[in-house]
């Protein structure tokens, strides 16, 4: 009898560990958008692995590259963008994860008026030997038109991570 309350102690153990991990790869999202909501270029680097690659158009490859790439949004004059995860997976070997969710782009045209842009952005997370996650995939596609407006309520929610 020990034996199997030992089992189910040990079972419940590697649940909250995983959910564990699970939180930590959302919180290191969240803490990547705030990083280019707040037009940080050197925070924004910071979350990218030295082996990652970006892909749009074209493939960027590393920290450096890529946020090269992404200066505009690091411009007092740039576009705004802000992303969330809405779906969260870790493998079980804890040792890659997949963020996906929406993104918003607030940016002006060339008349000077605001305009907004929505698509998803998918990210791959690779779990460092220090413990900390970084990002060495990713990649977002435009939307034809807004997301319904639950998917946009994850772009207001408060989170709990830490700063």
């Amino acid at each position: 009898m020990k034996s199997l309350a030992l089992f189910v102690a040990l079972l419940a153990f590697a649940d909250t560990a995983f959910a564990d991990l699970t939180d930590d790869v959302r919180c290191r999202e969240i803490g990547f958008s705030k990083a280019a909501e707040s037009r940080d270029a050197e925070s924004f680097s910071s979350f990218i692995d030295d082996d990652a690659r970006f892909v749009s158009n074209s493939v960027t490859s590393g920290p450096k590259a890529i946020t090269e790439a992404w200066a505009g949004f690091f411009a007092d004059d740039g576009p705004l963008i802000k992303w969330r995860p809405q779906f969260v997976e870790v493998l079980k070997d804890g040792k890659l994860a997949l963020t996906r969710g929406p993104y918003r782009m607030i940016a002006k045209d060339p008349e000077g008026n605001t305009v907004e842009g929505w698509g998803t952005f998918n990210s791959i997370w690779r779990r460092q030997d220090d413990g900390e996650w970084k990002v060495v995939f990713d990649a977002g596609n435009p939307a034809g038109a807004a997301p319904s407006a639950e998917v946009q309520a994850l772009l207001s929610e408060e989170d709990d991570c830490e700063e």
